[in-house]
């Protein structure tokens, strides 16, 4: 019985971790994107609120580049937590530059037709840990 409940259990998650796997891999690859500076690519990621906010790929670079510099000059990405809110999950990302500097970021990520996408980033602070 206790086996068969912890089967279930296990069964009833996967969904979840499949979700949450899909929208790293948009946010990890978004990322390798701006690495590479292939901005073509890093828009194909975004919402289509915020490609019509900045209308051409370059445009959203600009935004990108002078903004949110650690994301620009990303060097590592590590995953903190995620968050269902109105229909959306907000996913943490501590993200690294190249410089070694670090930003922790709130990623809003909403499912469309063609699948996760980013609809926005804003740098949140990053929590105090005790040693």
């Amino acid at each position: 019985m206790f086996k068969a409940l912890i089967t279930a259990t296990v069964l009833s998650l996967a969904p979840l971790v499949a979700v949450a796997d899909e929208m790293t891999d948009v946010i990890s690859d978004q990322l390798q994107a701006f690495q590479k500076r292939d901005v073509g690519t890093a828009w194909g990621y975004a919402s289509p609120m915020i490609q019509g906010q900045f209308f051409d790929p370059r445009s959203f670079a600009h935004i990108v580049e002078q903004g949110y510099g650690p994301i620009w000059n990303n060097a590592t990405a590590r995953f903190g937590m995620s968050m269902a809110q109105d229909g959306r999950v907000l996913q943490t990302v501590i993200v690294t530059d190249q410089a070694g500097q670090t930003q922790v970021y709130e990623y809003d990520m909403i499912e469309t037709d063609a699948g996760w996408k980013v609809n926005g980033v804003r740098p949140i602070e990053m929590p105090d840990v005790a040693v």
